[in-house]
Formats: C-alpha cells, sequence, structure tokens
C-alpha cells in the first residue's frame, strides 16, 4: 500500500499524542493522504502484529469522528457499557467528545484496518443541508449542538465498502488527483455510513436491501473459495439462507449479472492476474481458474479483454476492458 503523499497534498503534523499511539507498532502504522488539522481528513492504514494488548484510544482526535474499516484481527471501541467490537471486515465510527472513549487491540493477532479521521468542520462543510437525515452522533457536529462522545453499531462491510477498502491500497489515479480522489472517497464514507432512514418503512426498505446486499456478498465470497469446483446453486442458496430462486432474482437485480455471468468475470479476472504474474502461460493460467478447454477459456478470455490471452500482457492497462464492479 502506497505510504506517499500526493505532492500536492500538505504533509501533515502528527500530534505527539498520535505519534506516540503507534510508536509501538514502528512501520505498522502509514498516513496514505489528507490532513486532519489543514484538509479536515486523513486516511491511516495499520499493518501489524502485536504481543500485549495495545491502547487504541489514545490516537483519537479530541471532538474527531474517526471511521473504522476493519480487515483482519479484532479489537473494540466502548463508552461505560455500550462496546462497538470490530472483527473481520467489519465497518463503524465514533465520536470522541469531552468524555474519553476506550478502545483495544488485542493481542497476538494480526491487524490490518483503515482508520479515516474526520474533522467538525469538514463535515459541517459537507453536511449541513442533510442534518435531519444523520446518525445522531454525526447530526450534534452538524447542527453546532455539542453532543456526547459515542460509538456507532458497527456492521458488516458490503460489497462496494470492500471495493472501496481494496482501491485505497492502490489508488487508480495520478499522484497529482489523489488529494481530489482521497477527499471523494471520504464523501462516499459519509454517505454509506453517516445516514439513517427517518421512518418505519423506509427502516424496513433499508434493512431489506442490507439483508439482499449481505446475501450477494456472501454469494460471492462462495464464488471466490474456489474458482474451479463451484458448489451448485441450491448449496449456495442454503449458505446464503434463502431458496435458489430468490437468490438468483437478488443478485441478478444487484450485481447486474447472472451467478454464472459473475463467476465468468471473476475466472476471467483471476486468470488475468496469473498472466499479467508471468508465472502462468494461457494453458496453465485457463486450468487454474476452472477451464478444461483451452478454445473455450480464448474466446471467453476475447469477449471480455477485446484480445486473445497470449497477447494481454503486452497490452497497455488503457487498453483493457472488461472488468468487474
Amino acid at each position: 500500500m502506497s505510504t506517499q503523499a500526493p505532492s500536492n497534498t500538505p504533509i501533515p503534523e502528527v500530534p505527539s499524542t498520535e505519534a506516540a499511539a503507534w510508536a509501538a507498532i514502528g512501520a505498522g502504522w502509514r498516513q496514505l493522504s489528507g490532513s486532519y488539522h489543514q484538509l479536515g481528513f486523513s486516511f491511516e492504514w495499520h499493518d501489524f502484529t502485536t504481543q500485549a494488548p495495545l491502547d487504541w484510544a489514545r490516537s483519537f482526535h479530541p471532538d474527531s469522528v474517526e471511521i473504522c474499516l476493519n480487515l483482519t484481527g479484532t479489537g473494540e471501541v466502548s463508552l461505560g457499557g455500550r462496546r462497538a467490537a470490530f472483527g473481520p471486515w467489519i465497518a463503524g465510527f465514533y465520536r470522541q467528545a469531552q468524555v474519553p472513549l476506550t478502545a483495544r487491540r488485542n493481542a497476538r493477532q494480526h491487524h490490518q484496518f483503515v482508520t479515516v479521521e474526520l474533522s467538525p468542520a469538514f463535515l459541517r462543510r459537507m453536511l449541513r443541508s442533510f442534518a435531519n437525515d444523520l446518525h445522531p452522533l454525526i447530526r450534534a457536529i452538524v447542527q453546532d449542538a455539542g453532543g456526547e462522545s459515542g460509538v456507532s453499531d458497527p456492521e458488516p462491510m458490503n460489497l462496494r465498502l470492500r471495493e472501496l477498502v481494496a482501491s485505497l491500497r492502490q489508488p487508480p489515479v495520478l499522484a497529482s488527483a489523489q488529494a481530489l480522489w482521497f477527499q471523494a472517497k471520504a464523501a462516499e464514507l459519509v454517505g454509506e455510513l453517516f445516514f439513517q432512514p427517518q421512518d418505519a418503512q423506509e427502516l424496513f426498505c433499508h434493512r431489506q436491501q442490507r439483508v439482499a446486499r449481505n446475501r450477494v456478498d456472501s454469494v460471492i465470497a462462495i464464488l471466490r473459495r474456489d474458482l474451479t469446483q463451484t458448489p451448485p446453486l441450491e448449496q449456495i442458496a442454503r449458505e446464503a439462507g434463502c431458496s435458489p430462486f430468490y437468490l438468483s432474482r437478488t443478485f441478478s437485480k444487484e450485481t447486474g449479472s447472472t451467478i454464472p455471468q459473475y463467476l465468468r468475470q471473476l475466472r476471467l479476472e483471476k486468470a488475468s492476474e496469473l498472466l499479467k504474474s508471468g508465472n502462468y502461460n494461457v494453458t496453465e493460467a485457463a486450468i487454474e481458474v476452472g477451464y478444461n478447454s483451452l478454445s473455450h477459456f480464448s474466446q471467453a478470455f476475447h469477449q471480455a479483454f477485446g484480445c486473445c490471452p497470449g497477447l494481454y500482457p503486452t497490452r497497455t492497462p488503457s487498453q483493457r476492458v472488461g472488468r468487474i464492479r
């Protein structure tokens, strides 16, 4: 993951309290982009293993809101009797106002997570006209109503959040555009996490949409588990907790593809990665992703990427097409 600040982004001063909080993990803490004090947002990457529990709360800025996108390892943020647990692929946020939060990362685990620190001024500029539709923790900041420290209810990352986290590691823009790109990602996270339904009907629909997205994420995880031997639809539906007919309809509605079409794209994406690595020839890549017929593989690959697989590694990124969503 990139640790270089964009050339047009001010190099932030890291507060001594924050530096001290992460001193124990050394190079396991890196800033990706932004400046909490100058720009109002800061993206930070954490990748470390600690032998003793780590006091995580010492890094929190006073009166800030922080988003945690947790990939591996477990930790928690708590206030009084309220506790937010962060396990693998869990997202949530918390605010530290006058009353300090407590937080810890568990010992003897490999921790990987992204934090996004957001200042009150940044949130007011972005959200003042949406105050009534926001989570109470955020609404209090936007309305200049003071407010208290608190934690949100963490939730599993949906497919959009997982793809967003993956993109943070390798921003798909030039270095000169990264500050703007990361600001857009901050806005995307705000829209994803800080809004909440206001009436019962909207809340019901929101929950139904979340269930649908979680089922789609489950299917994609099952497909990726073994690209060469995919379980039958009935087994996938059992694991996702619904009927095969309902699952097929939900998956198509959420992704725009049928399950077999999506599996095909996953296989071809994986094959393209193998070919680019230089460690696999065309036949080996085809077999590795579950194609028994080289001619079928070549035809499918050409339809997806616009060239035969033998020429693919020589084409430039701007020429490639057909990436999955």
